[in-house]
């Protein structure tokens, strides 16, 4: 056995321990809760120098695959981190690399697939990987995230297999418990030994071509022999558990269990909930009871025969799955057990039940209650456990669930001639509600209230999934007194041109009320990188609704990590600052001239420091919107939390951002270009470095050895300027 070390760790820490001891070449990655803590740990490696991996922040999680699956063509070891929504986002990339035979590893992180949206863990998105073609290992505990992460690997490549290691969000995640890794990482890699490449990519002397067109009989040729691939997968794991236990100590097989010698009762589940269970069946055996616990560490290649043998003698077992297969009668791992048991000639009566969805806890009492239900015959085959009825009447308001929250806002209400008179502005009614739990100082709300506050036509919202979305609309409760939508982040601009359409349509048809609705989607949080293609092809196509992005520079809701809008040089949680790292390594996006580039006919930029300017661009913007085509208004808008500034000072570093003229104000109407404000005619303009010195993320630039970061900086936002400039002049 090799020396190893005591960590106090999370799941996800341990796995990015082991990926930096491996040495993998190249991540491709994507933030979505909960894996993105391991993007974070590495990163904050990758600053210190402890690893040289390469680290490519991907605009989504497809094209994460992508990175990820072009990587291990060109021969590299590479290593991915996803859950929920992203793994579906990306899913049509994993059969390409099975098919090709490249391996490398991705670690799932499970949780809900959405909708409605829920961040906590269950086990809905693994599933959906079942017939990819991947191995998938899970894991149960901290221990086995860093000991399968290492086993992966090795199988990847021995088998020429992607692999997954699946662990459940936020239980295993990031729960922090003692656990051992290998002290030298010079054992990991002996372990996993030199990667083999049987036909390098890059030999230019004999090149191959991957991905072929295939017609029959080649297809069905190449599916039979990834499922060789799969039996060879079945064979070999035992001999790397076995070698792994030489070196670690630490023992491994498909199938692990409690009590099989002579329990007539079985709890079958996967994950985290497996050790609950086992308190749950020593103390019902102490009470007499017959009863044991089991789980599987191998989902793919599925251990029917090792399952079957280990529950040769249960004559009673209950399945307990964290997702349900819609329509089937069960859980995908409870339709398999079923499948499993009677292949290999189990007369068990076997139940199926599903329970915590949406991460709800799961406690050695709720385990209890599931082994007593597995031998009672009055028991259904299938059912739901934890199930809650909803309450008809809300006992804050008193409000039946056919009562309107919010009394109607009217045509009428909003006609009250803002674009003519400033000051009746005041008088229009709010569109969003007091009541939301956005941070003290949070510029989404301001910048929300100012865009309605200039447009007087009914409107229709949809938000993209970021802070706006998750803090206005926490179940049971609205902050909109309007019609509102959401969709996740990559298709936000799509669902609302479907919207639109269908409602010119049935207006056209008599069938809804004539008269001029606003249709706005609401984006931020680095919704318009993994979005900006939706956003893109719904401008040109010329759908009539408005874009609002609001720029708070990051992944804000997900933990502030890097977005394409991020500042050159700033510190988030996936460009961290130390001796091999200054930040953010490249520019900001440029937005309004992506956007203006399509011909759309009217681009704007606004900051709550103009407000006027603010409201007579949303009139604008709101006017083309319903009469010619999309129109995109962006705001730069303030989070004290991530900039790490404070609430109060927050419209003087907004003033700040527009008068060192990293955040220009202007607009691009009709194609022709408008300053709306130019700081140099005032005498006003400001360095670049006095913005970034307001705000904590990017303090650290003051410092001499960051001279250069921040003079490429200045140099980018002057040229930049200076174009805006060049092109209003003429």
């Amino acid at each position: 056995m090799k020396e190893q070390v005591m960590e106090y760790a999370s799941g996800n820490e341990m796995a990015s321990i082991a990926i930096k001891q491996i040495g993998y070449d190249l991540m491709g990655y994507y933030p979505i809760t909960p894996s993105t803590q391991i993007a974070e740990n590495l990163d904050i490696m990758r600053a210190n120098g402890e690893t040289d991996l390469v680290m490519v922040a991907a605009e989504g999680e497809h094209s994460a695959a992508g990175i990820c699956y072009g990587a291990s063509v060109a021969g590299g070891r590479v290593v991915n981190a996803t859950s929920a929504n992203g793994l579906l986002y990306a899913i049509e990339q994993f059969p390409v690399q099975s098919g090709t035979r490249y391996p490398m590893v991705m670690n799932v992180v499970c949780r809900t697939v959405s909708g409605p949206l829920s961040i906590k863990g269950d086990h809905s998105d693994i599933m959906y990987l079942l017939n990819t073609g991947w191995p998938i290992l899970f894991a149960s505990t901290v221990q086995q995230v860093y000991d399968f992460n290492i086993i992966a690997l090795k199988l990847a490549e021995q088998v020429r297999l992607p692999v997954v290691v699946a662990y459940d969000g936020f239980f295993t995640s990031h729960q922090k418990v003692r656990c051992y890794r290998f002290a030298d990482d010079k054992v990991v890699r002996e372990y996993i030994g030199a990667k083999q490449e049987e036909y390098p990519f890059l030999d230019l002397t004999h090149p191959i071509t991957v991905g072929s067109y295939m017609n029959e009989p080649d297809i069905i040729n190449n599916r039979y022999q990834l499922h060789l691939a799969m039996e060879e997968v079945d064979k070999l794991l035992p001999e790397l558990f076995a070698s792994y236990q030489e070196i670690s100590g630490r023992a491994y097989g498909k199938v692990e269990g409690i009590h099989n010698e002579d329990a007539k009762s079985f709890l079958v589940l996967l994950g985290s909930s497996y050790d609950t269970s086992i308190e749950a069946v020593e103390e019902m055996r102490k009470e007499g009871k017959k009863v044991g616990a089991a789980t599987l560490h191998v989902l793919r290649p599925f251990p029917g025969k090792e399952l079957s043998e280990f529950l040769g003698c249960g004559e009673n077992i209950l399945v307990a799955d964290r997702q349900d297969s819609y329509g089937a009668g069960g859980g995908n791992l409870s339709l398999e057990v079923r499948a499993a048991m009677q292949r290999f000639g189990s007369k068990a009566r076997i139940k199926s039940l599903v329970y915590g969805l949406g991460g709800k806890d799961f406690f050695k009492e709720d385990a209890k209650t599931m082994l007593l239900m597995a031998e009672d015959i009055t028991q259904p085959d299938f059912a739901y456990y934890g199930v809650t009825p909803g309450d008809m009447v809300d006992t804050t308001t008193k409000k039946t669930e056919d009562e309107p929250l919010f009394s109607p806002i009217t045509r009428e209400m909003t006609s009250i001639g803002a674009n003519a008179n400033l000051n009746a502005v005041t008088a229009m009614p709010g569109r969003i509600a007091p009541g939301h739990g956005a941070c003290p100082g949070c510029g989404i709300p301001v910048n929300l209230n100012l865009l309605l506050r200039g447009i007087e036509d009914p409107v229709v919202f949809l938000f993209q999934t970021g802070c706006a979305m998750i803090v206005t609309t926490a179940y049971p409760r609205t902050s909109f007194k309007v019609p509102y939508l959401h969709n996740l982040f990559q298709n936000g601009a799509a669902t609302l041109s479907g919207v639109a359409e269908i409602c010119y349509r049935k207006q056209q048809k008599g069938e809804i009320p004539p008269g001029d609705i606003i249709f706005i989607m609401v984006s931020g949080d680095g919704g318009l990188d993994i979005g900006m293609g939706s956003a893109l092809g719904t401008a040109l196509r010329g759908h009539r609704l408005l874009i609002f992005e609001y720029d708070n520079g990051g992944y804000m809701n997900t933990g502030y990590q890097l977005s394409y809008s991020t500042p050159l040089g700033a510190r988030s949680s996936t460009s961290h600052v130390g001796e091999k790292q200054y930040g953010k390594s490249f520019f900001h996006k440029d937005m309004p001239q992506i956007m203006a580039a399509t011909g759309m006919p009217y681009v704007a930029t606004v900051a709550e420091s103009n407000p006027v300017d603010f409201m007579q661009k949303a009139a604008k913007a709101a006017q083309y919107a319903k009469t010619t085509g999309t129109a995109y208004v962006k705001a730069i808008s303030a989070c004290p939390l991530n900039w790490n500034d404070k609430p109060a000072t927050e419209r003087k570093v907004i003033e700040a951002a527009v008068n060192c003229c990293y955040f220009p104000l202007y607009e691009v109407e009709e194609g022709v270009l408008r300053l709306s404000y130019d700081p140099e005619k005032t005498g006003k303009k400001i360095p670049v470095l006095d913005w970034l010195s307001m705000m904590g993320r990017t303090t650290h630039l003051q410092k001499e050895q960051y001279r250069e970061v921040v003079e490429r900086l200045q140099l980018e936002t002057d040229r930049r300027f200076k174009e805006l400039k060049k092109r209003a002049e003429q």
